[in-house]
């Protein structure tokens, strides 16, 4: 798969399918491209191009020197857009990644046919915060077992804990033996690069058609902050899956996908 130069960075993205329409993803701040290969599928089958990008700091993405600011993601996606001859995509993110799909529909707004937040904050709550802070302190021990034990119940929900333990524990022993020093240090920039996030009172200059996802048990991102951002963008719709965590998108792929393929559809139709 390619990776191209983008302000001086090589930023690796994955494309597939050949349909007239491009759904982009874009990752949470552990994620990768690999991420969301089981979701390919719901996409190409149903007619649509599917492009999901790492960000610089992620994934096959290059590794940076210098800190920058969450911002920089937006300039990398529009010119990464024009790259690929992408006037106008379906804008998809998930946490970090919503917050990146947020700042980039106020200032590309033109560039996009729709935006899709799941399970995103607008802000940096004292919570969020703490969370963060705890996510970086276990970073900073280098070991990709205890960060998975430290960060992971904050992720996933109690339920899909109880029906995936085991599958849960060998993903924390492939995080001991995977997550390299680099791949820390790339975190910490990301994490570090969104600082004091609020961007709750510029929502209402937004007009794109908007979707949102929450989850029922989420604690990253209780289901009020997303209620806040469906009142401050006119017209959005919102829905709540059930029984899911942080990672809605894996909890409940079905339900996940089939919601937002809805939304493009009903887009279509309007």
């Amino acid at each position: 798969m390619p990776k191209v130069e983008i302000n001086g960075v090589g930023i690796y993205y994955e494309l597939d399918g050949t349909g007239e329409e491009t759904v982009v993803l874009l990752n949470g701040i552990m994620m990768s491209t690999a991420s969301w290969v089981d979701g390919v599928d719901f996409y190409t089958r149903n007619g649509y191009r599917l492009l999901r990008v790492d960000f610089r700091d992620q994934g096959q993405s290059d590794k940076c020197n210098e800190q920058y600011e969450i911002g920089q993601h937006g300039e990398d996606l529009r010119d990464l857009f024009v790259h690929l001859g992408l006037p106008r995509v379906h804008l998809v993110g998930t946490s970090y990644g919503g917050q990146v799909a947020l700042l980039f529909a106020l200032k590309y707004g033109y560039m996009l046919k729709t935006l899709i937040l799941a399970n995103t904050s607008a802000r940096l709550t004292n919570h969020l915060k703490a969370i963060g802070e705890a996510w970086d302190e276990a970073a900073k021990l280098n070991s990709g077992q205890k960060f998975f034990q430290l960060a992971m119940p904050f992720i996933y929900s109690s339920a899909f804990y109880e029906a995936h333990y085991q599958w849960l524990k060998a993903r924390e022993k492939n995080c001991g033996e995977v997550l390299t020093s680099d791949w820390f240090a790339a975190y910490l920039r990301l994490s570090s690069s969104h600082g004091g996030f609020d961007i709750l009172e510029r929502l209402g200059k937004i007009n794109v058609p908007t979707f949102l996802i929450g989850a029922e048990k989420d604690m990253v991102t209780p289901l009020e902050e997303m209620i806040k951002i469906h009142r401050a963008i006119k017209g959005s719709l919102y829905i709540t899956i059930p029984e899911a965590g942080h990672a809605s998108f894996y909890e409940k792929k079905e339900e996940f996908h089939t919601a937002i393929l809805g939304f493009l559809a009903l887009s279509k139709a309007r």
